[in-house]
């Protein structure tokens, strides 16, 4: 396993992460650890790489995984794992179990939540809400308005999850469909604008749910050059505000770290994305003080 770790200033307070611990242990009472795990763009990736393969040999899979997700929860079980989006179509799994593998496996590594991305519609709406019972996970998805169609009251705009007396309010993000997914596999889903439904997601997660850690699992791709002006990761972390973490999916972007970006009123968000197929397991480790402010540390974890 490869780790790489590193660590940042505060996300939110002027204090830096590592003059805290001089302070205090990180495993100490003075903080509260919340451990967030993801991945994105799996696309039915089941088993490693073959051990010829010319890019990736003995690489991923969901029982390399599992080893390390079995690993890092004995350690903190105040742990989420999430997933961006993708998770159908890639390998011949998908073409004949349509979904059903991917989403067992899934529920028995304890998905929190996932998102859902343009691939997940591959079998159309009907077979993304035909494959939902074999999920124990939350779907969540903000910006597509389902009414009229089978998915209707099968997802949710957003989740709360509390570790340790720390709420962390997760929500989802898709890409638009048009141009992308024939419309007969989405048939009557509505696209509605992301950075508008961020901003009142996020404004209700933080003022009047209260919580501490606001997380948007987001497939709308990480940052389109060419398209400077293009709805991404990296532009809903600038125009809008109280999302703490963005994590991203779509344009298989690997970040061997975060970025951070100043917001609509100039506060820090982390953005991250950790490439596809299952190769990389992400980690942001984030610690409550006495006061709850937030450090961060962040790893990516190579499967």
């Amino acid at each position: 396993m490869l780790r790489r770790k590193f660590l940042k200033n505060s996300v939110y307070s002027s204090l830096a992460l590592g003059s805290a611990l001089n302070n205090y242990s990180c495993d100490s009472e003075n903080f509260k650890k919340i451990t967030i795990l993801h991945t994105n763009d799996v696309h039915s990736h089941i088993e490693p790489f073959s051990k010829d393969h010319s890019e990736f040999p003995n690489r991923g899979g969901f029982e390399r995984r599992s080893t390390i997700l079995n690993s890092i929860r004995s350690k903190n079980p105040n742990t989420l794992l999430l997933d961006a989006g993708d998770i159908f179509q890639g390998t011949p799994y998908f073409n004949f179990y349509n979904g059903e593998l991917e989403f067992k496996l899934m529920s028995l590594l304890e998905y929190d939540a996932v998102t859902i991305g343009n691939h997940d519609f591959d079998n159309g709406i009907t077979g993304l809400n035909e494959q939902m019972p074999n999920a124990s996970f939350d779907f969540l998805i903000s910006n597509y308005d389902f009414k009229n169609t089978v998915l209707d009251g099968k997802t949710s705009d957003y989740k709360i999850y509390t570790k340790s007396g720390i709420k962390i309010g997760v929500f989802g993000l898709g890409i638009e469909l048009e141009g992308l997914v024939t419309k007969e596999l989405y048939r009557e889903t509505k696209y509605l604008d992301p950075i508008d439904i961020a901003q009142d997601v996020a404004k209700k997660l933080k003022n009047e749910e209260k919580c501490d850690l606001i997380i948007c699992l987001s497939h709308l791709g990480y940052k389109y050059d060419n398209l400077p002006n293009r709805v991404c990761d990296y532009n809903l972390a600038k125009k809008t505000k109280d999302i703490d973490l963005i994590i991203g999916g779509h344009t298989h972007t690997f970040m061997d770290e975060p970025i951070i970006l100043k917001n609509q009123i100039s506060k820090d968000v982390l953005v991250n994305q950790v490439g596809c197929f299952g190769l990389f397991l992400g980690q942001i480790d984030f610690y409550f003080d006495q006061n709850n402010q937030k450090y961060f540390n962040s790893s990516v974890l190579k499967v």
